[in-house]
């Protein structure tokens, strides 16, 4: 159950999930501390803002596959030591981040999926892939007309895109929500 302010994505029609961090498919090779178990919450006012893409979305027989939403502070800091272990550079380039939207519930990870299937389309890299060939715009052929329908969608319901990451998305809110540390599961 998630915390005050926070929504269950799961509530959402039209999504499906690939939580990554709950599982050893992301950069580190390990699912992160905080997530026990895959879940994908939200702050209210970016779970309703997304449910608006998802509408947006419907009609051309799209939906959206979920990475990663609010993300525990504690994950945060694990992927921070990691890069520090490992000798990333990742932290310098702004992949990763000591502090980080997710963990106020106010960013989110996607891509877009075909509806009746729930198969995601291709975008041209992995989710979690820190390299130039995951910036927005560096892509050919249909990855890169999915990247633009994505930015589209998201940004008409006031997310404001990552140009290095063609995934990350985050809602701009006045005050900003206090970062958490509740872990799933």
């Amino acid at each position: 159950m998630p915390p005050p302010d926070l929504v269950d994505l799961r509530a959402l029609d039209g999504l499906t999930f690939a939580i990554g961090y709950a599982s050893a498919d992301n950069f580190t090779g390990a699912p992160l501390p905080g997530y026990e178990r895959p879940g994908a919450w939200l702050h209210r006012a970016a779970a309703d803002r997304l449910a608006e893409v998802l509408e947006d979305l419907r009609p051309r027989g799209l939906g959206l596959v979920i990475y990663d939403a609010y993300r525990p502070a504690r994950a945060s800091a694990a992927m921070v030591a990691w890069c520090e272990a490992h000798g990333h550079a990742w932290l310098l380039d702004g992949y990763v981040g000591r502090t980080s939207r997710h963990n106020r519930g106010v960013a989110v990870d996607l891509g877009l999926t075909w509806r009746a299937r729930g198969a995601p389309l291709p975008m041209g890299t992995a989710w979690d892939d820190f390299d130039r060939a995951s910036w927005t715009g560096c892509a050919w052929g249909p990855a890169r007309a999915h990247r633009r329908t994505l930015a589209e969608a998201m940004s008409r319901r006031g997310f404001v895109g990552y140009r290095r990451e063609w995934w990350h998305f985050e809602l701009p809110l006045d005050p900003m929500p206090p970062a958490l540390d509740v872990p799933y599961g």
